[in-house]
Parts: C-alpha cells; sequence; structure tokens
C-alpha cells in the first residue's frame, strides 16, 4: 500500500501549522505528530470513514479532526491513497 500527498495538500498543511505554530508551537507539534498518526492509519481504517461531502465518490472520504477535514482518495484496490486536502470545517 502506498500513501501518496498532493501538493495542494502540503500547501495547505504548510499554511495551518505556521499559523498554528504563531499561537503555540507545543500544541502545533502536537497537531502535527497526531495527525501524521492518523494519515498512516488511513490504509486500516479507511472503510470506516464517511464518504466526502465535497466530492460525489464512494472513493473520495473524509476525516475529520480537530477542527479541520482530511479528504483523501482510495483506489478501488485499496491499495493506494491520495491525500487530497485539508480544509477548515465552517
Amino acid at each position: 500500500m502506498n500513501i501518496f500527498c498532493s501538493k495542494l495538500y502540503e500547501n495547505q498543511l504548510k499554511n495551518i501549522l505556521q499559523s498554528l505554530a504563531k499561537i503555540d508551537f507545543a500544541s502545533t507539534q502536537k497537531f502535527k505528530s497526531y495527525l501524521d498518526t492518523i494519515i498512516v492509519n488511513i490504509p486500516t481504517k479507511a472503510t470506516k470513514y464517511k464518504k466526502s461531502i465535497y466530492y460525489d465518490d464512494e472513493y473520495v472520504k473524509d476525516i475529520e479532526y480537530e477542527n479541520y477535514t482530511i479528504i483523501f482518495y482510495m483506489d478501488k484496490n485499496k491499495v493506494n491513497y491520495l491525500i487530497l486536502a485539508i480544509i477548515k470545517k465552517t
């Protein structure tokens, strides 16, 4: 199994982490560490996540974490996973 991150996700995450670090660097580190744990565990938990509200595709799922939604795509064989974006919940 492979987990990939889109450029959009990488840029969004960078901006989020920079904003959070201005407030509390230690909390930012914990946020990033737990987010990494969530991402690493996607292959084993992908089926438990709900279908994305942003895409009409059963292979695109949402993960809610704190005030953010992580959107990822899994291929039909559940071998490759692509983290598409991370957005602040409204």
